[in-house]
């Protein structure tokens, strides 16, 4: 029994030096350029073995990209753990959301990189597609819990979390384009204007005595 829990614990360790070796590959080569030698020398390891675990370049890739989306979903969870000592109310969920979107992992250049390809990538790969369309509604399903509870109409609600979506989604991106040395300082920014938004939809539609 010990055996196998330390051959798992093994195996468990070199997937995910393989999947860090792939986001380290994506930042310095792109997707194109990637590939399991890349991967493999990264990882110190032989590139056999990405396929004994994942099949393949493709299946790595999605790995990685798995992984990245993990990231967030923890991210929230742990916020949210940090709450229970006291009630978290929807306004306070809505910015424990944002914060995930801009933490510190998701600044790092080998997730915004596999961000950036993944996106691209995605419009001409099916299994990445669906990876970004299950990305997407995880971010409009918790977006949209929390609106429900602040504004009384469905549809403005739904109308919340769309445009809420669009604008996590576009400041990640713009920040992510800043080319100027203060990368921090444009997340930071665009952390804090997410939020503006949020506070001037329930300012409009939201009941105040749900805040």
């Amino acid at each position: 029994m010990s055996n196998g829990l330390n051959r798992a614990n093994i195996e468990g360790v070199r997937r995910q030096q393989l999947i860090d070796a792939t986001l380290k590959s994506i930042e310095l080569y792109g997707f194109q350029g990637t590939t399991i030698v890349t991967i493999s020398k990264l990882a110190g390891m032989s590139s056999g073995i990405i396929s004994h675990y994942f099949g393949g370049k493709q299946g790595v890739i999605e790995a990685a990209v798995r992984y990245l989306l993990e990231q967030l979903k923890q991210g929230l969870l742990l916020q949210l753990q940090a709450g229970q000592a006291r009630q978290v109310s929807p306004r306070e969920r809505l910015m424990m959301i944002v914060e995930t979107n801009f933490a510190g992992f998701q600044r790092s250049s080998s997730a915004t990189v596999t961000w950036l390809a993944f996106w691209a990538k995605a419009m001409h790969d099916p299994a990445l597609a669906r990876l970004q369309r299950v990305n997407s509604q995880r971010l409009s399903s918790n977006l949209l819990y929390s609106f429900r509870q602040l504004i009384a109409d469905p549809a403005a609600a739904r109308d919340a979390a769309a445009m809420t979506a669009a604008m996590i989604d576009g400041m990640w991106l713009r920040s992510t384009l800043n080319l100027t040395p203060a990368t921090d300082e444009a997340f930071n920014e665009a952390e804090r204007l997410c939020k503006a938004f949020i506070d001037s939809l329930i300012a409009t539609s939201g009941r105040a005595d749900e805040v």
